[in-house]
């Protein structure tokens, strides 16, 4: 595929922001339509980036048969269901983690797309990230092997808000989209499967609905394991966390920088074309449609760490 990629980005808000912004710097690749709720923020973005197509609705963008892909940055509830309606009319799509908010709709993207043969990717920006990519090749190069992994993932979101502290409709979710970033990163540069998996959770929110601290532990059959401490309380530095516990170093890596267990910093400019994941995210899922094959983080890819948050699930709400 050598001709312009035409794309669809759904959801101006934080990510979507981030998503425009890395695509500005990829080659081949064009937005061609916006479409987020607010209609005139989401004009306003649009003449931003010059794109020209708006509108509310996803399924105005699906009918533009210009469109080649579609980006989803929407609510983590819409997720399966707009991810199936972009497979349905034949447009590739990558998905904002997480993939869905149940198993059940994480088995029907896997076998829609199985079925349509399109490129679909979920988000999960850990493996594309410079600092784990730097790990994942120490690994590769068998020079470094994990023991465990410390992660904490700590948000203040007593409210609900976005990434830029921006108030919005839907409400987050520690296990089903949090969590899904760790329990996927672990088994990924582990390179075995997760076959042991435990959590644990505080007070349910009154008015949130959900767990707003909650604790998991998890073992790959190779025998590494996994500490992960999660929360919507922490007042303090936000973001997430992750610390190697290696046979040969201790990592610690914080979104796309990387440092020594002794707080050096690791020069990670070299790993990739770029510093910035999410862009890094864009460049992988735009290749793997040029190239038609499967991306890194595919549906069929990610679809094992679905199976873990629903094996987490069954067990919090039988200890509940």
């Amino acid at each position: 595929m050598s001709k312009t990629i035409k794309v669809a980005l759904a959801g101006a808000g934080a990510f979507g922001i981030k998503h425009l912004d890395g695509i500005q710097n990829i080659a081949g690749v064009e937005v061609v339509s916006l479409i987020s709720r607010d209609l005139e923020k989401t004009r306003e973005v649009a003449a931003k980036y010059g794109i020209g197509h708006v509108t509310t609705e996803l399924a105005d963008a699906l009918a533009l048969p210009e469109v080649d892909a579609v980006i989803l940055c929407t609510p983590t509830q819409m997720h399966a269901e707009q991810t199936l309606a972009c497979l349905r009319a034949g447009k590739h799509v990558q998905v904002e983690i997480p993939l869905a908010d149940n198993l059940k709709g994480a088995e029907e993207v896997v076998a829609l797309q199985q079925e349509t043969g399109l490129v679909a990717m979920c988000g999960h920006t850990r493996r594309f990230n410079p600092s784990h990519q730097y790990v994942n090749q120490q690994i590769t190069a068998g020079k470094f092997n994990i023991l465990q992994m410390d992660v904490q993932t700590y948000f203040f979101r007593r409210t609900n808000t976005n990434a830029l502290g921006q108030a919005r409709s839907w409400t987050d979710h520690l296990l089903w989209h949090h969590a899904a970033h760790t329990v996927d990163l672990f088994a990924y540069q582990c390179n075995s499967p997760i076959v042991q998996a435990n959590a644990v959770q505080g007070p349910i929110h009154p008015v949130l609905g959900i767990a707003m601290d909650m604790s998991i532990q998890l073992k790959a059959a190779n025998g590494a394991i996994c500490t992960l401490s999660l929360s919507f309380n922490n007042e303090g530095p936000l973001g997430t966390y992750f610390r190697y516990i290696g046979d040969t170093a201790t990592y610690l890596a914080r979104y796309d920088d990387l440092f020594t267990g002794k707080e050096e910093q690791i020069e990670v400019g070299h790993v990739a074309v770029s510093m910035n994941g999410i862009e890094l995210q864009d460049r992988e899922f735009f290749a793997a449609i040029k190239e038609g094959r499967e991306p890194n983080s595919s549906v069929a890819k990610v679809f094992a760490c679905y199976q873990v948050l629903h094996q987490l699930e069954q067990q919090l709400n039988a200890s509940a």
